[in-house]
């Protein structure tokens, strides 16, 4: 009864659009006042929120979001598109295909969705309806490639889980390394399947100037040799994560200004920018910390693994059920919300769980599947967080798209991203490969 009265306020308070950290706080903090009184939940909120934000792992929170924030206002998304159209725009379909690599190679230095979407989206979108794409499928595409902001290395949502289930952030990153290339290829395959069995979304045949390929090809530089920084140096043992954060917000700072591009208010709007999505990560995360002590006053998450667990059910089959619960979570979450709030109930579970593997490959190998996931309720209806994003910003242009048009064009996207989720949950060997060399 206490479980359901917590969830009941915490969806009240969402049905009239109260953020989710406040929804989570105040949730939460009346149940642990209803279970323990006044004095205990003051003790507790004292002690929890210094030791939540006093902790140094945080700290790669910000720089890997300042590192996205450099790179978007020092202007190297244009030459990073400007690249990859150049590279695919002889294939049919290849605008939409270069949309996605620029997303997949712009979100290794981002990792952040919602960023990648907007980013290329503000540099693509124009081009693509130029060259004759349809709204939905520019859109459609858009969309879909800023999911890879965070399936590829460096991913937020992939730290607060790392942060979360106490495992190693660069084991994780290589553990999604793999996947996201999957995922980027997996577009790439939908889009050309799609502009040939649905014909009149793009033109039969791309006509795109790569006569200067190979400036744009100098402008992609900058952002090859960061990533080969920051993440060399985290496998080479050369820093730690978090010391790799800072190298690569330094040098995507230093990239920028070698561009040209990076003004004094737009370095400044970069760290304002940091700040608000730095304070809007750390205050769900205290509100959902909140909200987990007093679930697990109730006992309810113990029951729950006890009750699932006597069911008999096969492994694989439990993991499934969770991920589906993700998927149809995320019509009213956003991902990092998600993560933090269902994370101690599942994650325990899923560490009992006999999947043939270690304790720690298989919270590394959970970790994937849920982020693979969250990527997945990024673009389902009814709310698709980079759907609005993109069909946001398109609104105001010149060829404005309907949403209903945007939700059809990320219906492809949706069953490769189907197709890559069962691949990686029967096969998690796809995910540890690369684990296994760290």
């Amino acid at each position: 009864m206490l479980t359901v009265m917590i969830f009941s306020i915490m969806l009240a308070l969402m049905v009239i659009r109260v953020p989710i950290a406040v929804t989570m706080f105040v949730a939460g903090s009346v149940g642990y006042l209803v279970q323990t009184g006044w004095i205990p939940y003051a003790n507790f909120l004292n002690g929890q929120a210094f030791a939540r934000f006093a902790s140094y792992d945080l700290s790669v929170i910000p720089l890997f979001i300042l590192m996205g924030h450099f790179a978007t206002q020092g202007g190297i998304s244009k030459a990073l598109f400007s690249f990859a159209a150049g590279v695919t725009g002889r294939l049919r379909g290849g605008l939409a295909m270069g949309a996605v690599l620029a997303c997949a190679v712009f979100g290794a230095i981002c990792g952040s969705s919602v960023a990648t979407a907007a980013t290329i989206t503000n540099v693509a979108y124009e081009e693509m309806r130029r060259h004759g794409y349809s709204g939905r499928l520019a859109t459609g595409t858009l969309a879909a490639g800023g999911t890879l902001g965070i399936l590829i290395p460096p991913s937020v949502p992939l730290v607060i889980y790392a942060i979360l289930a106490e495992q190693n952030i660069a084991k994780l990153f290589a553990a999604a390394m793999i996947p996201g290339l999957i995922a980027m290829c997996g577009y790439m395959i939908a889009i050309a399947v799609y502009v040939r069995l649905v014909p009149g979304h793009a033109p039969e045949h791309d006509v795109v100037d790569t006569a200067d390929l190979g400036l744009a090809l100098r402008g992609v530089l900058p952002i090859v040799a960061i990533f080969t920084v920051v993440f060399g140096g985290i496998y080479g043992g050369a820093f730690t994560p978090t010391e790799g954060a800072a190298v690569g917000a330094a040098s995507t700072f230093v990239a920028a200004l070698l561009k040209g591009e990076l003004t004094p208010q737009k370095t400044a709007q970069s760290f304002l920018a940091t700040a608000e999505s730095s304070a809007l990560i750390f205050l769900i995360f205290l509100g959902a910390d909140v909200m987990n002590a007093a679930l697990a006053l109730t006992q309810v998450p113990n029951q729950l693994a006890q009750v699932i667990g006597g069911w008999g059910l096969p492994p694989l089959a439990i993991v499934g059920a969770i991920l589906l619960f993700y998927v149809l979570l995320g019509a009213v979450m956003d991902e990092l919300s998600m993560i933090l709030l269902t994370l101690p109930i599942f994650f325990p579970l899923v560490i009992s769980l006999d999947l043939g593997m270690s304790r720690e490959h298989t919270a590394i190998w959970f970790g994937i599947m849920v982020l693979m996931t969250v990527g997945f309720g990024l673009l389902a209806p009814p709310v698709g967080l980079n759907v609005y994003v993109v069909n946001g910003i398109v609104r105001h242009r010149l060829q404005p798209v309907p949403i209903r048009e945007s939700y059809h064009g990320v219906m492809p996207f949706l069953l490769s991203d189907l197709v890559r989720t069962l691949l990686l949950l029967f096969f998690p060997g796809i995910s540890l490969w690369l684990v296994g060399f760290i």
